[in-house]
């Protein structure tokens, strides 16, 4: 991997005010992923490719990324991104709707990277229950949506990601089959860990 690309990538996705992984919740996941060596990674929300180019890092020898991205714009800089960094072997990007192509995905994956609409994470903890491997984790960001999720908030415009965020995490905590942690680090990281 190309360290250095890796970098300008960053710098200009924070100059660009295009959200990526936060640098604390990189490194709770990194340090998972060190210990654990996934086969097979299924991100949903690629963006510009940052986090799946950080993720890919740890990989198994012949690991893969399936990652789904719904933007043109942004389907083409991760691809262009995905190149610099030396990873195109590693990285699918499956262009679409998460919502659409999930249910159409069969494959088994040993870890599920959830960063996309907040609204629509209820769906995307379905899908990935479906998806994932025996001990397999889930990692969802931003689930405490800038503390929102926690708080009595009820304002119009974030209400429907705020009540669904919510309904998402007691699903995490209420599921027998998951050993669940929720950290506050950046906005909110769930780890959940497919026991049986």
């Amino acid at each position: 991997m190309n360290k250095q690309e890796l970098a300008k990538i960053k710098e200009r996705a924070l100059e660009e005010h295009i959200p990526i992984i936060m640098d604390d919740t990189l490194e709770v996941i990194e340090k998972q992923l060190e210990i654990f060596k996934p086969n097979r990674i299924l991100e949903i929300g690629t963006a510009v490719g940052y986090s799946a180019i950080c993720f890919s890092e740890f990989l198994n020898k012949n690991g893969k990324i399936d990652t789904i991205e719904r933007e043109l714009d942004r389907v083409n800089e991760a691809k262009i991104n995905i190149k610099k960094a030396e990873v195109e072997q590693k990285i699918n990007i499956i262009e679409g709707d998460a919502v659409e192509i999930l249910p159409t995905l069969n494959e088994k994956y040993d870890m599920i990277f959830i960063d996309a609409s907040k609204g629509k994470y209820p769906f995307f903890l379905k899908e990935s229950l479906r998806l994932l491997n025996t001990n397999g984790i889930i990692f969802a960001d931003n689930v405490l949506y800038k503390g929102y999720v926690l708080s009595d908030y009820n304002k119009h415009k974030q209400r429907t990601a705020v009540r669904n965020l919510r309904e998402f995490l007691k699903e995490l905590q209420e599921n027998k089959e998951l050993d669940t942690k929720i950290l506050e680090v950046g906005d909110g990281l769930a780890i959940a860990k497919k026991i049986n």
